[in-house]
């Protein structure tokens, strides 16, 4: 069960920062284990409000304005917003760039508030993170993989640096329809540095991101970074 639509982006902020503290497969573990990293935990801030502005001087025109020295008033338009599709939970994934692709894991968080991972063993599945919006939702859905397995074979996301800008992404969706994505960029950033709102926060359309590790340190056996593909609807 998903949850709805306005729930989902009325939390995806909260329940992304919720999730960013312990998205920790691999944050202590050994080359094997290739599930994501937990990027810091996401302190919400607020600016400090300014000086409160001193009231203008009236400009009501006079009684004996002319109609030329009245200025009209209209409303800005509204921009309008990209299209997008109802909410359907994802079941699959295929990137034929990279000849990936699985059935998908619908994945939340654990009682302590910890992030549910993928399993990480051969041919281990992807997972959708099911507090973000479904694929095709307004906002950005995310997908989990690890980069490698327990037996030290490559895992779901082992590829995700070799996609290209334009590489497509479709995510089949539980009421027949697939969303399709095009990839824009990937980057790479430090656990202890991750942009947090940068990658969870609200987007005007339908977005999504591939998350896995990276950054792999052989002295010390842990993955140091994550991996991330940012992707747009077409």
């Amino acid at each position: 069960m998903i949850s709805s639509p306005s729930d989902r982006r009325r939390n995806v902020l909260v329940s992304a920062a919720v999730a960013a503290l312990i998205l920790t497969g691999c944050g202590n573990s050994t080359a094997s284990d290739g599930s994501p990293a937990a990027p810091p935990t996401a302190t919400a801030t607020s600016s400090a409000a300014g000086p409160a502005p001193s009231a203008a001087p009236s400009t009501a025109p006079s009684a004996t304005a002319t109609p030329a020295e009245v200025a009209p008033t209209t409303a800005a338009p509204v921009p309008a917003q990209p299209p997008v599709l109802p909410a359907s939970a994802p079941t699959s994934f295929s990137i034929p760039a990279i000849g990936a692709g699985s059935d998908l894991l619908a994945l939340g968080l654990r009682d302590n508030g910890s992030l549910e991972v993928p399993p990480d063993g051969p041919g281990a599945p992807a997972s959708w993170y099911n507090q973000s919006p479904t694929p095709g939702e307004r906002g950005p859905a995310v997908l989990l993989g690890h980069v490698n397995a327990t037996d030290g074979g490559p895992g779901v996301f082992a590829d995700l640096r070799a996609l290209k800008p334009g590489d497509i992404i479709e995510i089949a969706r539980e009421d027949g329809t697939t969303a399709r994505f095009a990839v824009d960029r990937g980057e790479q950033y430090p656990k202890d540095n991750f942009p947090t709102l940068k990658v969870y926060g609200n987007t005007e359309g339908s977005e999504l991101r591939l998350i896995t590790c990276d950054g792999y340190d052989p002295d010390t056996g842990e993955f140091d970074d994550n991996y991330v593909v940012y992707a747009k609807r077409v």
